[in-house]
C-alpha cells in the first residue's frame, strides 16, 4: 500500500509499505541510492521475502539518483532528503503495520548502502529510537567533503577542459594504471589472487608507469603522472586539515570509478553542488577550489553532513549498527569507514565499540555489491542472500544481534566463482595464514 506524509507545506513524501502474510514481528525501513527520490523496489521485495515488513520511500522527491534538480531553491526538499524523510515515514510505516496486524512491531530495523548508509547513519544519530539494529552500508558520511572530493578528481584531470588538458587520463590508460597497481601492491597480503586486503598499506609508485624508450603508448606522461600521484593523495583543506580520504588502491577496476575518473564532473558531485550550495545551474565548476568545499561546509544543507561521533543515545537505549565498505569501491573511499569509526570511538571515549557497533570491511568488494571478492552477504536485493543464514547474512546476523544478543564476530562472504571468505570486524586484521583467511586482532 502507498500512503503520502506531508512534511511541510511545500515538500512530502510518497512511500510504500509491503507486508508479507507471514510476518514475526519485524518492522523494516529501506534506504534510497545517490541523490535519488525513487523508491528502492528490489530491497522492498527483499525484506518482504525475509518476512519483514517492509516500508520505503521516495526520499521527499521525484527523481534519479544523479539529478539535483529538485533541490534548487527548495529547501524543505532538502530537509527530507538530509535527516526527516526516513524517520517520517518509519513513524508512520509503524502505525500502519499495527493497524494491518492488529499489533505493534516487536522489533524495528534499517536497510541501507551508500545514501541507504548515510540515511541509517543519519538515523542513529537524529532519531535513536526510530530502530533497534541499523545495517549501513559504504555510508557516505562526511557528505558535502565527499562530493567535493569528488569535484577535485575532476578538476585534477582538466575539468571542464579534461579533452585538452595536458593532466587528462584516458579511459585507455586506467586499465594499465589498474594493473600495475595490482602489480605493486596484488601480494602485500601474501597472496595473488587480483585484490588488495588492505589497500591501507598500498604505497603505490606511478612513476613507474612513465614513458620511456620503446614505450610510448602503454604508459603516462610526466603531467598524468602527476595527476595519478594526486588522485591517490587524502584530500587536506585550506587550513591543512584532512577534508577525506584518498580513493583506495585498486578502486580503478570498479565501474563507478570510470565516471568519477571520466574529467568530467560526477554527476553526484555537480547535482549536489549546483542545486544546493551554488544554486546556479550554469556553474562550470572551472573555477572550483577548496574555498568552495569550505562553503558547502558553512551551508550544509539540511545538516546533511552526517559526521557526528554523538552515537550515545543510540547506544543507551541498547541500539545496534553495523557497516560494510568494500575495499575496492569506486565512488566512497573506504578509508572513511574507519575514520568514522574512530570518530565515534574518541567522541564516547570508547576504546572498542563492540558492544554496539561493528564495521566490516570486505576485500575486493565495489560499491556496496559485486567485485572479484566475497561481495556477497545478505547485504541487499535477494540476489545477496546466497546463503540464507545469519553466518553469511548481514541483514539475519542483525536480527540475531538485537534479539538474542548474539553479536557477530566476522561474515561469511560469498564470491561470484562461490567462494568463501571470512569478513573481519575492524580494527581486526584480514590475514592469511598460509592455508586460509583468518581474523586477527590489531597488534597480534
Amino acid at each position: 500500500m502507498g500512503y503520502v506524509i506531508n512534511t511541510t507545506s511545500t515538500s512530502a513524501v510518497y512511500a510504500e509499505a509491503w507486508l508479507p502474510d507471514t510476518w514475526y514481528g519485524r518492522y523494516l525501513t529501506v534506504g534510497n541510492g545517490g541523490l535519488g527520490g525513487c523508491i528502492d523496489y528490489l530491497n522492498l521485495d527483499y525484506g518482504a521475502s525475509l518476512h519483514f515488513a517492509t516500508i520505503g520511500s521516495n526520499n521527499g522527491h521525484d527523481g534519479s539518483a544523479f539529478d539535483g534538480q529538485a533541490f534548487l531553491d527548495k529547501p524543505e526538499v532538502i530537509n527530507d532528503f538530509a535527516f526527516r524523510a526516513i524517520h517520517v515515514q518509519t513513524v508512520i510505516g509503524k502505525k500502519i503495520v499495527a493497524a494491518y496486524y492488529g499489533s505493534p512491531h516487536r522489533k524495528s530495523y534499517f536497510l541501507g548502502c551508500s545514501t541507504g548508509g548515510r540515511q541509517g547513519t543519519q538515523a542513529a544519530l537524529k532519531y535513536p529510537e526510530d530502530f533497534d539494529g541499523i545495517v549501513a552500508g559504504a555510508p557516505p558520511t562526511d557528505w558535502n567533503h565527499l562530493l567535493g572530493l569528488g569535484v577535485m578528481l575532476a578538476r585534477y584531470l582538466g575539468a571542464p577542459y579534461a579533452s585538452t588538458s595536458p593532466d587528462f587520463i584516458p579511459s585507455t590508460l586506467w586499465e594499465v594504471i589498474s594493473a600495475e597497481i595490482l602489480e605493486q601492491c596484488d601480494e602485500l597480503d601474501g597472496v595473488k589472487d587480483g585484490i588488495i586486503t588492505e589497500p591501507d598499506f598500498c604505497d603505490f609508485r606511478p612513476e613507474a608507469l612513465l614513458c620511456s624508450g620503446q614505450n610510448t603508448t602503454a604508459c603516462l606522461s610526466s603531467d598524468q603522472v602527476a595527476t595519478l600521484r594526486k588522485i591517490h593523495e587524502p584530500l587536506f583543506g585550506t587550513e591543512g586539515q584532512l577534508l577525506y580520504p584518498r580513493p583506495d588502491p585498486g578502486c580503478e577496476a570498479d565501474s563507478n570509478t570510470a565516471a568519477v575518473l571520466s574529467g568530467t564532473v560526477h554527476p553526484l558531485s555537480s547535482g549536489w553542488y549546483l542545486s544546493t550550495i551554488f544554486n546556479d545551474s550554469s556553474y562550470d565548476f572551472s573555477n572550483f577550489s577548496l574555498e568552495d568545499i569550505a562553503l558547502a561546509d558553512s551551508i550544509n544543507p539540511g545538516g546533511i553532513s552526517t559526521f557526528d561521533g554523538g552515537l550515545s543515545s543510540f547506544r543507551d537505549r541498547g541500539g545496534k549498527f553495523l557497516t560494510y565498505h568494500g575495499r575496492q569501491d569506486g565512488l566512497i573511499p573506504s578509508g572513511n569507514s574507519k575514520r568514522f569509526y574512530n570518530l565515534v570511538s574518541r567522541t564516547l571515549s570508547m576504546p572498542s565499540l563492540d558492544s554496539f557497533y561493528r564495521l566490516f570491511l570486505i576485500p575486493g568488494m565495489f560499491h556496496c555489491i559485486n567485485g572479484p571478492g566475497a561481495a556477497f552477504f545478505g547485504q541487499m536485493y535477494s540476489a545477496s542472500n546466497v546463503v540464507n543464514a545469519s553466518t553469511h547474512n548481514v541483514l539475519l546476523a542483525m536480527v540475531d544481534w538485537v534479539e538474542g544478543n548474539v553479536p557477530p564476530d566476522n561474515v561469511i562472504g560469498i564470491s561470484l566463482a562461490g567462494e568463501q571468505r571470512i569478513h573481519c570486524r575492524y580494527p581486526q586484521s584480514s590475514v592469511w595464514n598460509g592455508e586460509s583467511w583468518i581474523c586477527q586482532d590489531s597488534g597480534a
